[in-house]
């Protein structure tokens, strides 16, 4: 099959893409958007008895509104099930989006993001869906996968049932830029906290008889980045990065309440990433090493020193494919037939792929359009996105 065989409707691919940058749908407010690719599949010819939603929201552990959509496209040919996978959330910075077209590209009107992640990936899938039904295109049995809550923590990848899914030999996922860049890997994230309880006192009269929380905690920061744990870290025995992203008090609010207060607690939360994941894991250790260093450090007048909790945990695991995987090769071979030669990269971002890899299935991701995502700059590619659409049809279509 090449490229001018794939009966496209482009201009049908970019009203679906408009429709659903218009619909609200930010990360765990799923409920609408959810809605609105369920119509437009079974306006396409999908039977309602194909499409359903998993119970992922009763085991995430954020208020989320929906399920996963999953839609099961019968075969018309033999051969091993399919599957595409998107996501249906967008950045809160997306909320109230209002496209519009201007040439090659769909933008905002500049005081919101646009939500061409994933949306792009979104309309992707109910384009392949409409062309193999209206054509009548030989396929083999096919599941499409809309997750959500994966701009929160990939958790709808991550807490699904694989079960659910039909018994997939691979998934393409949609969710990057250019169509021909293949995402065969990512790295793993860690994520730690650590709670600082030190000792209140009268910062006038006696501030040797308290214990300054928010000094252990910028002693211990500066010690992670003294002994090259912050920021781009790199030792003989692996790599990775790291970043401090929150430094407050209980419940969202500021550590301390007065400049007269030895402040006597703090709130710090971080993460690291790594290819490895026993090296996201060795990043972590070296801040818990450091926050133990800075409580040695700071003692009150009896030599008391302030209370310490860190906890760490892992995020999503890293993963890589080779170049040789069916999954990476199907897609090199279908970007070949386009015309396009494939670039193959490794993410530093947490992917849907990560857990669904995790879960048994070769994950590759491609991309559709997207761009400058999650800032005002935001827009769509839409020569990007037809070629991500017609590389889907391609991918859903060739033969073993």
């Amino acid at each position: 099959m090449s490229s001018p065989s794939i009966p496209l409707d482009v201009d049908a691919a970019i009203d679906h893409l408009m429709r659903f940058l218009s619909v609200e749908g930010v990360t765990g407010q799923e409920a609408a958007i959810a809605a609105a690719v369920s119509d437009a599949l079974k306006q396409i010819g999908v039977p309602a008895s194909a499409i359903r939603f998993d119970d992922v929201n009763k085991r995430i552990p954020l208020p989320t509104q929906t399920g996963n959509l999953i839609v099961d496209l019968a075969g018309t040919r033999p051969g091993p099930r399919l599957l595409f996978s998107t996501h249906l959330d967008t950045v809160p910075l997306c909320a109230g989006a209002k496209p519009r077209r201007e040439g090659d590209r769909i933008v905002s009107d500049g005081t919101t993001a646009l939500g061409g992640d994933a949306r792009t990936g979104v309309a992707l899938l109910v384009v392949l869906a409409e062309t193999l039904i209206r054509n009548n295109l030989p396929h083999p049995p096919i599941t499409l996968l809309f997750t959500v809550r994966e701009e929160s923590g990939l958790h709808g990848a991550r807490e699904l049932n694989p079960a659910d899914l039909g018994g997939p030999v691979m998934c393409i996922n949609v969710d990057g830029q250019l169509a021909s860049e293949l995402i065969v890997g990512a790295v793993g994230q860690e994520n730690w906290e650590v709670e600082i309880k030190g000792r209140a006192s009268h910062a006038g009269v006696a501030p040797d008889k308290g214990i300054s929380a928010t000094l252990v905690g910028a002693i211990a920061l500066a010690e992670a980045h003294r002994a090259g744990w912050f920021g781009k870290v790199v030792r003989p025995d692996g790599s990775g990065t790291s970043n401090v992203g929150i430094f407050g008090g209980r419940d969202g609010k500021p550590a301390g309440d007065a400049t007269n207060v030895v402040t006597d607690f703090a709130y710090i939360r971080g993460e690291a990433r790594s290819p490895e994941a026993a090296f996201a894991t060795r990043i972590v250790e070296g801040y818990k090493e450091a926050f133990a260093k800075a409580a040695a450090a700071v003692t009150d007048h009896e030599g008391q020193t302030a209370e310490v909790s860190f906890t760490h945990a892992p995020a999503y695991p890293p993963f890589e494919l080779a170049k040789d995987s069916p999954v990476v090769e199907r897609a090199a071979r279908a970007l070949r037939l386009l015309g396009s030669e494939p670039t193959y990269l490794f993410s530093n971002g947490g992917l849907d792929a990560n857990w669904l890899d995790k879960h048994g299935i070769p994950t590759i991701t491609i991309g559709a359009g997207q761009a400058e995502i999650h800032t005002l700059k935001e827009y769509v590619n839409l020569v990007e996105y037809e070629k991500g659409c017609r590389l889907g049809v391609l991918l859903a279509t060739l033969e073993d």
